[in-house]
C-alpha cells in the first residue's frame, strides 16, 4: 500500500550539506543514548536493552517506510522483489530544502508515544543533529548491521550519521559537484572546457557576446550556495562544536565567488530560474553550454526532466581557483536512511535498509545519483557507461570529485538552503548583487543558528 503525506510549505526536492558530524553532536551522545533507552517502547512496552538501545517488542506487522517521490521507486522495487514483506509505503516531502517536516512529526509521535515510521529517507544530511538526541534513530553498528557491510561505504560517506563512533543512519548517495557541459557545442564553437574559475568566468563573458541566450550555470535554486560557495571554500557554515558555528561570509573565498556569479548574472549567462521550474525547462534547458552541479544532475535533469538527446552531455572536473593547491567541490544532497529506534520490525527494517543502500538492482540500475556504497557506485558507473548516453566517460571526474568535497561546510540543525532562499534569492530577484547581500546572509545564518541554540562566532 502506498499513501502520500502532504507537508505544508513543502518545496521541490532539495538537497543538503556535507562534512563531519562527530564534532557537531558528540557532546550530546549521552543524552541521545538516554533518550533512546527511555523511549524505545513505541507505545507497547520494551523488550529490554539490546544493540545499544532499548528495543520495542517485535511483531509481524507491516513495515512502514517513508520516502520522497524520487525514492518511491526504490520502495516499490523492494516490495516487488520481496512480496512476503508487508509494507506501508508513505510519500512525503523528504524534508526538501529543510522543511523540518520529519522532525515536527517525530516530536508529535514522541509526545503521543505512537506513529513512528520504521524507516525514513531524508534528503537532508543533518537529520542526526536532532534525531539522535530525540531518541528517534537506532544505532546501526551495535548489532543490527554487520561491520563488514558498513565497511562498504565510501570513505567519510557516513560521517554525517556518526556520533562518537556510533552510526545512526546510512548515506544514500554522494552528491559531489562536477561541471556538466554540452560537448557538441563546445567543439562546434571552438571552446575549451574551463579548468579554473577564472577561465569559467571568461568563457561566460564570451558566450554572452558570441552566443547570447545560452547559459553557463544556474543560480536560481535554494541549493546554489552548495554548488558555488561551498566549492569556493566559503566559511559560511563551519560547525566547531556540538552547538557552535563559525560564520564568515565576507572573506575573500566568499566574495570571489559572489563576484563571479554577479558578473554572469549581469550578462545573462547565469540563469536565475530554478532548474526544476517549467520556465527553465521551456526557455533554458535546451540552451545549456555548461551547468555546474551534483552527480544526480545527469540522470534526474538531463535524462529525466530535460530529455536531452544522447551524445550531448559530458562531465568535467569542477573548476578550481588558480593557485589553490587543494581541489575542492561542493555537495548538493545525498540524503540518508534512518531506522527508527521505536520500530517493532527491526529485522525487516534492517533488511530493507541494507537492500536499498547496496542493491545493484536499485542503486546500480535505477538510482539517479552516485551511490555512497562503493560496490554499488561501481555498478552505477558501469551502467552509465553501458547506456551510451554521455559524450565520453564520466567515471574519472565523478570518482575524483567524490574525494574532493570541502570538509569546512558543516551540518548544523538549521537549513542553509532556507536561509539562502529567504535572504539572497529574494534580494537578487529584486535586483541586488550577491556581493552586497553577503553581510545580510551572514546575519541571517547567525540568527537562525542562535534560534536553534548555537553559539555563533567568526
Amino acid at each position: 500500500m502506498t499513501v502520500k503525506l502532504r507537508a505544508d510549505g513543502a518545496r521541490r526536492p532539495g538537497k543538503s550539506r556535507r562534512a563531519s558530524l562527530p564534532a557537531l553532536i558528540g557532546a550530546v551522545t549521552l543524552a541521545a543514548v538516554t533518550a533512546c533507552g527511555g523511549g524505545g517502547g513505541g507505545g507497547g512496552g520494551s523488550a529490554g536493552a539490546q544493540g545499544g538501545f532499548r528495543q520495542a517488542p517485535q511483531s509481524d506487522g507491516p513495515l512502514t517506510v517513508w520516502v520522497d517521490s524520487t525514492r518511491l521507486a526504490a520502495a516499490q522495487l523492494y516490495q516487488k522483489q520481496h512480496p512476503a514483506v508487508k509494507m506501508n509505503i508513505v510519500t512525503y516531502d523528504g524534508d526538501a530544502n529543510g522543511s523540518n517536516y520529519l522532525q515536527t512529526k517525530v516530536s508529535l509521535f514522541n509526545r503521543t508515544r505512537k506513529g513512528w515510521p520504521d524507516v525514513v529517507f531524508s534528503s537532508q544530511n543533518n537529520e542526526a543533529s536532532w534525531a539522535v538526541p530525540a531518541g528517534f534513530t537506532a544505532p546501526l553498528n551495535k548489532g543490527l548491521i554487520p561491520q563488514s557491510t558498513l565497511d562498504g561505504w565510501a570513505h567519510g560517506a557516513n560521517d554525517p550519521c556518526t556520533v562518537n563512533g556510533t552510526i545512526y543512519c546510512l548515506r544514500n548517495d554522494l552528491s559531489q559537484t562536477v561541471l556538466w557541459y554540452n560537448a557538441g557545442l563546445m567543439r562546434k564553437w571552438g571552446y575549451k572546457v574551463p579548468a579554473t574559475w577564472e577561465d569559467y568566468r571568461t568563457l561566460g563573458e564570451k558566450v554572452a557576446t558570441e552566443h547570447p541566450g545560452y547559459i553557463v550555470g544556474s543560480a536560481g535554486d535554494a541549493f546554489t550556495p552548495e554548488i558555488y560557495m561551498w566549492a569556493s571554500k566559503c566559511g559560511a557554515n563551519q560547525i566547531t562544536g556540538p552547538k557552535a558555528v563559525r560564520v564568515d561570509t565576507t572573506s575573500a573565498n566568499c566574495t570571489r565567488m559572489a563576484s563571479l556569479l554577479d558578473s554572469l548574472i549581469k550578462n545573462h549567462t547565469m540563469s536565475l530560474s530554478s532548474v526544476f521550474s517549467s520556465d527553465f525547462d521551456k526557455n533554458e534547458a535546451g540552451r545549456i553550454l555548461m551547468l555546474p552541479g551534483p552527480s544526480w544532475f545527469g540522470g534526474a535533469l538531463f535524462q529525466g526532466t530535460f530529455k536531452t538527446p544522447a551524445g550531448q552531455v559530458a562531465v568535467a572536473p569542477m573548476p578550481q581557483w588558480s593557485g589553490d593547491p587543494a581541489p575542492s567541490v561542493g555537495n548538493v544532497g545525498g540524503g540518508t536512511w534512518l531506522l527508527s529506534a521505536h520500530s517493532a520490525h527491526l529485522k525487516a527494517g534492517t533488511d530493507f535498509l541494507t537492500w536499498v543502500t547496496t542493491a545493484n538492482d536499485y542503486q546500480g540500475k535505477v538510482a539517479p545519483g552516485y551511490p555512497a556504497n562503493t560496490a554499488a557506485a561501481k555498478a552505477w558507473l558501469a551502467n552509465q557507461a553501458s547506456s551510451h548516453y554521455y559524450a565520453g566517460d564520466i567515471t574519472g571526474p565523478l570518482q575524483a570529485a567524490a574525494g574532493q568535497v570541502w570538509s569546512g561546510w558543516g551540518y548544523g540543525q538549521f537549513s542553509q538552503e532556507a536561509i539562502w532562499a529567504a535572504t539572497v534569492t529574494t534580494g537578487v530577484t529584486a535586483g541586488k548583487t550577491i556581493v552586497s547581500l553577503l553581510p545580510a546572509w551572514q546575519n541571517a545564518i547567525a540568527n537562525y543558528a542562535r534560534s536553534d541554540g548555537y553559539k555563533v562566532g567568526r
